[in-house]
């Protein structure tokens, strides 16, 4: 592993600041995936401040609940009083709900985060800089009949390995009691067992070093034992493939109550760890470490051809895991799969929007290779499910069922926005992503496929005149977020101003092809993912030059009014299927690529008008910009207008011509 303490960096620290030392490591540690995933792990320093009072007190700068070490910062270290931290470890029982109450209770700053469940053991821990990571190599090497003897033998006398136990209080004792009789200056670490690795020092530069240290032996044995231990192959999704993650998806939201996400990874590393002959049985022994099954579950999903069938049997294990472990005060959690094994085609991740998928997949793929890293070693032997469910079934856990928040109102769905790069596309991905959803977001523009770095919109460079790019594009949406649940056919242009008796063959074609047939091909392509939808809606974006055509403007307004009718047949044959289909009329829209600051003076001169007044020239004085559009296409496709179906709604600030 990689030493990435950087002398020059360090340097520029304030010499007495320990808080900012320990954010410098903090965040060089969370740099690192093998040591720490999506807020794994913890770390602290213990310091003086001086109080209202005048007086100095002893405090444990702790890593706070929601931080990352990757990117924690100073206020992510909540200071709790050292003395109450002691006198809680001295305590014989204490439960975890009461912990978490007295770790608030001994905050300096009633305001700061929460401490981590981890901080009465890094105070009792007596040095200065503790660090605590989760691994990959370490947690690998536990998890293995012989593990203990493997990392004992490893370290030697440098590194205390204790078996594992629930973390929390009863962690925190069980270490102060194995570390009674310890010269912690002999000491470099802590292993617990199936659970990760502790480094401590009086400097943050060595605590650091010495983690790094202890986790490249790790490694290293493991590279030296296993070798080239991870399979790989390749596995192109067919349609039949993406149809059937549709029916999956949609069976899976039933499950777990909600929209949600499904992401098929077809990587080398997957591709290679489905094709394994016992893959299945491999996913099913138990997660990296327990923490894990907080975000994944105790174990995966294993399917097949029928994929419906797959999550049947998952359901009914992880109904017979809940009765076989559960007491009266637990509530049963969703039964939805967060992770499964496509016998040889691909993994399969599950969640119910795009942040819980990102930490499902990055966990996933880390113990995957973690798996066949032990078995080329040992075996892959995780801890029995009793352990597993005490974690997932933790009281704290339990208690933030009670406080989650609302969801927003398109969490979990999946949109398809054609013509995305500019004006009213743009504006409706913008929308749709601010409101939960993912978008696959196609154009033709240049580069388009690079412009995104946001995990919930996939732009797709696509040709909409090209069938085959239309499928291509689709599939490409299916497999990284499951399906289609709603389509906004936006793209569209406006060709010259040409009077009938001037317009080309050429100009009326290209019209038609953009502005109707495309629109028809992109919705027949997304039809049979739409029937697997979560409250599926369909909105086509037309024109005031519906109701009120204009002179030279024949190509452009009788393909949108073809996109009209279509609309409405569509409306027609798709309401048995559960899904809306509804129609706007913009007019007016400037902040578009079609208008220039130029053209518009232009216009505004030809009426004697003003930018401004050209703008606002409707009945209503208002400007009609693109995301006016996109907040009527958003609600069109929203439980607010749940009843609605065929219609075909204005947004121009009222037009005297339509009216």
């Amino acid at each position: 592993m990689k030493n990435r303490w950087d002398h020059a960096q360090a340097s520029e620290l304030q010499a007495d600041d320990t808080l900012e030392m320990r954010v410098y490591t903090s965040n060089l540690l969370g740099q690192e995936p093998d040591l720490v995933l999506h807020g794994g792990g913890n770390t602290s320093v213990k310091g003086q401040v001086k109080d209202l009072f005048g007086e100095i007190i002893d405090v444990l700068y702790v890593k706070g609940s929601g931080w990352d070490l990757s990117n924690i910062a100073s206020e992510g270290f909540p200071a709790v009083r050292l003395q109450h931290l002691l006198k809680l470890g001295q305590l014989e029982t204490l439960s975890d709900t009461d912990m978490m109450r007295q770790l608030r209770l001994g905050l300096l700053d009633p305001g700061a985060p929460t401490p981590s469940v981890e901080a009465i053991l890094h105070a009792l821990i007596p040095h200065k800089f503790v660090d605590h990571s989760h691994a990959d190599a370490v947690v690998t090497l536990s998890n293995s009949p012989d593990g203990e003897a493997i990392l004992s033998e490893l370290y030697g006398e440098e590194v205390l390995i204790l078996p594992y136990i629930m973390p929390g209080f009863i962690l925190a004792k069980q270490v102060a009691e194995a570390t009674r009789e310890v010269d912690w200056a002999k000491l470099k670490g802590i292993v617990l067992m199936h659970h990760g690795i502790f480094t401590f020092a009086e400097d943050g530069k060595q605590s650091y070093d010495n983690m790094i240290e202890l986790v490249s032996m790790a490694e290293s044995f493991l590279q030296a034992q296993a070798g080239e231990s991870q399979a790989r192959a390749e596995y192109t999704l067919t349609a039949d493939d993406c149809l059937s993650l549709a029916e999956l998806r949609k069976a899976a939201g039933d499950l777990f109550g909600n929209p949600v996400l499904i992401r098929a990874d077809t990587s080398a590393e997957a591709c290679g760890f489905a094709s394994l002959d016992n893959a299945g049985e491999l996913a099913t022994r138990g997660p990296l470490t327990p923490d894990h099954t907080i975000h994944a579950k105790a174990f995966a999903a294993v399917f097949s051809d029928d994929l419906l069938a797959g999550l049947a049997s998952f359901e009914q294990r992880y109904r017979a895991y809940f009765a076989a472990n559960a007491s009266a005060e637990h509530q049963c959690l969703d039964c939805m799969p967060r992770y499964g094994v496509w016998a040889s085609k691909a993994m399969l991740y599950f969640a119910g929007n795009i942040k819980r998928l990102n930490v499902v997949a990055d966990i996933t793929q880390h113990t995957i290779a973690a798996i066949q890293n032990a078995e080329a070693i040992s075996q892959w032997q995780a801890l029995p499910e009793r352990d597993l469910f005490e974690v997932e079934y933790w009281e704290l856990e339990q208690a933030k069922l009670k406080l989650a928040g609302k969801r927003a109102a398109f969490e979990g769905k999946v949109v398809v926005v054609s013509g995305a790069a500019s004006g009213i596309g743009r504006a409706c991905v913008e929308e749709f992503v601010a409101q939960g959803a993912c978008v696959v977001a196609l154009d033709i523009a240049e580069n388009f496929a690079t412009r995104s770095n946001s995990p919930a919109i996939l732009p797709v460079h696509c040709d909409v005149t090209d069938p085959e790019s239309l499928q291509h594009a689709i599939q490409l949406g299916v497999a990284r977020y499951g399906g289609v649940d709603v389509l906004v056919n936006n793209a569209g242009i406006f060709p010259s101003p040409d009077k009938i008796e001037q317009l080309s063959d050429e100009i009326w074609q290209r019209s038609l092809a953009v502005n109707l047939s495309a629109a028809m091909a992109l919705t027949r392509t997304c039809i049979p993912y739409l029937k697997h939808g979560f409250d599926p809606a369909v909105v086509f974006i037309a024109s005031k030059n519906v109701p009120a055509p204009g002179p030279g403007a024949a190509a452009y307004s009788v393909a949108k009014a073809g996109l009209t009718q279509l609309m409405r047949v569509a409306a027609l044959e798709l309401a048995e299927s559960g899904i809306r289909v509804n129609a706007l009329h913009p007019n007016a829209v400037y902040d578009t690529a079609l208008w220039t600051e130029e053209l518009l003076a232009q216009r505004a001169a030809h009426y004697g008008l003003s930018v401004e007044q050209y703008k606002a020239n409707n009945l209503l004085r208002t400007e009609v910009r693109s995301k006016d559009v996109a907040r009527a296409a958003l609600r069109l496709c929203s439980e607010d207008f749940s009843r609605t179906t065929g219609a075909q709604i204005p947004v121009d600030g009222g037009n005297e011509r339509v009216i």
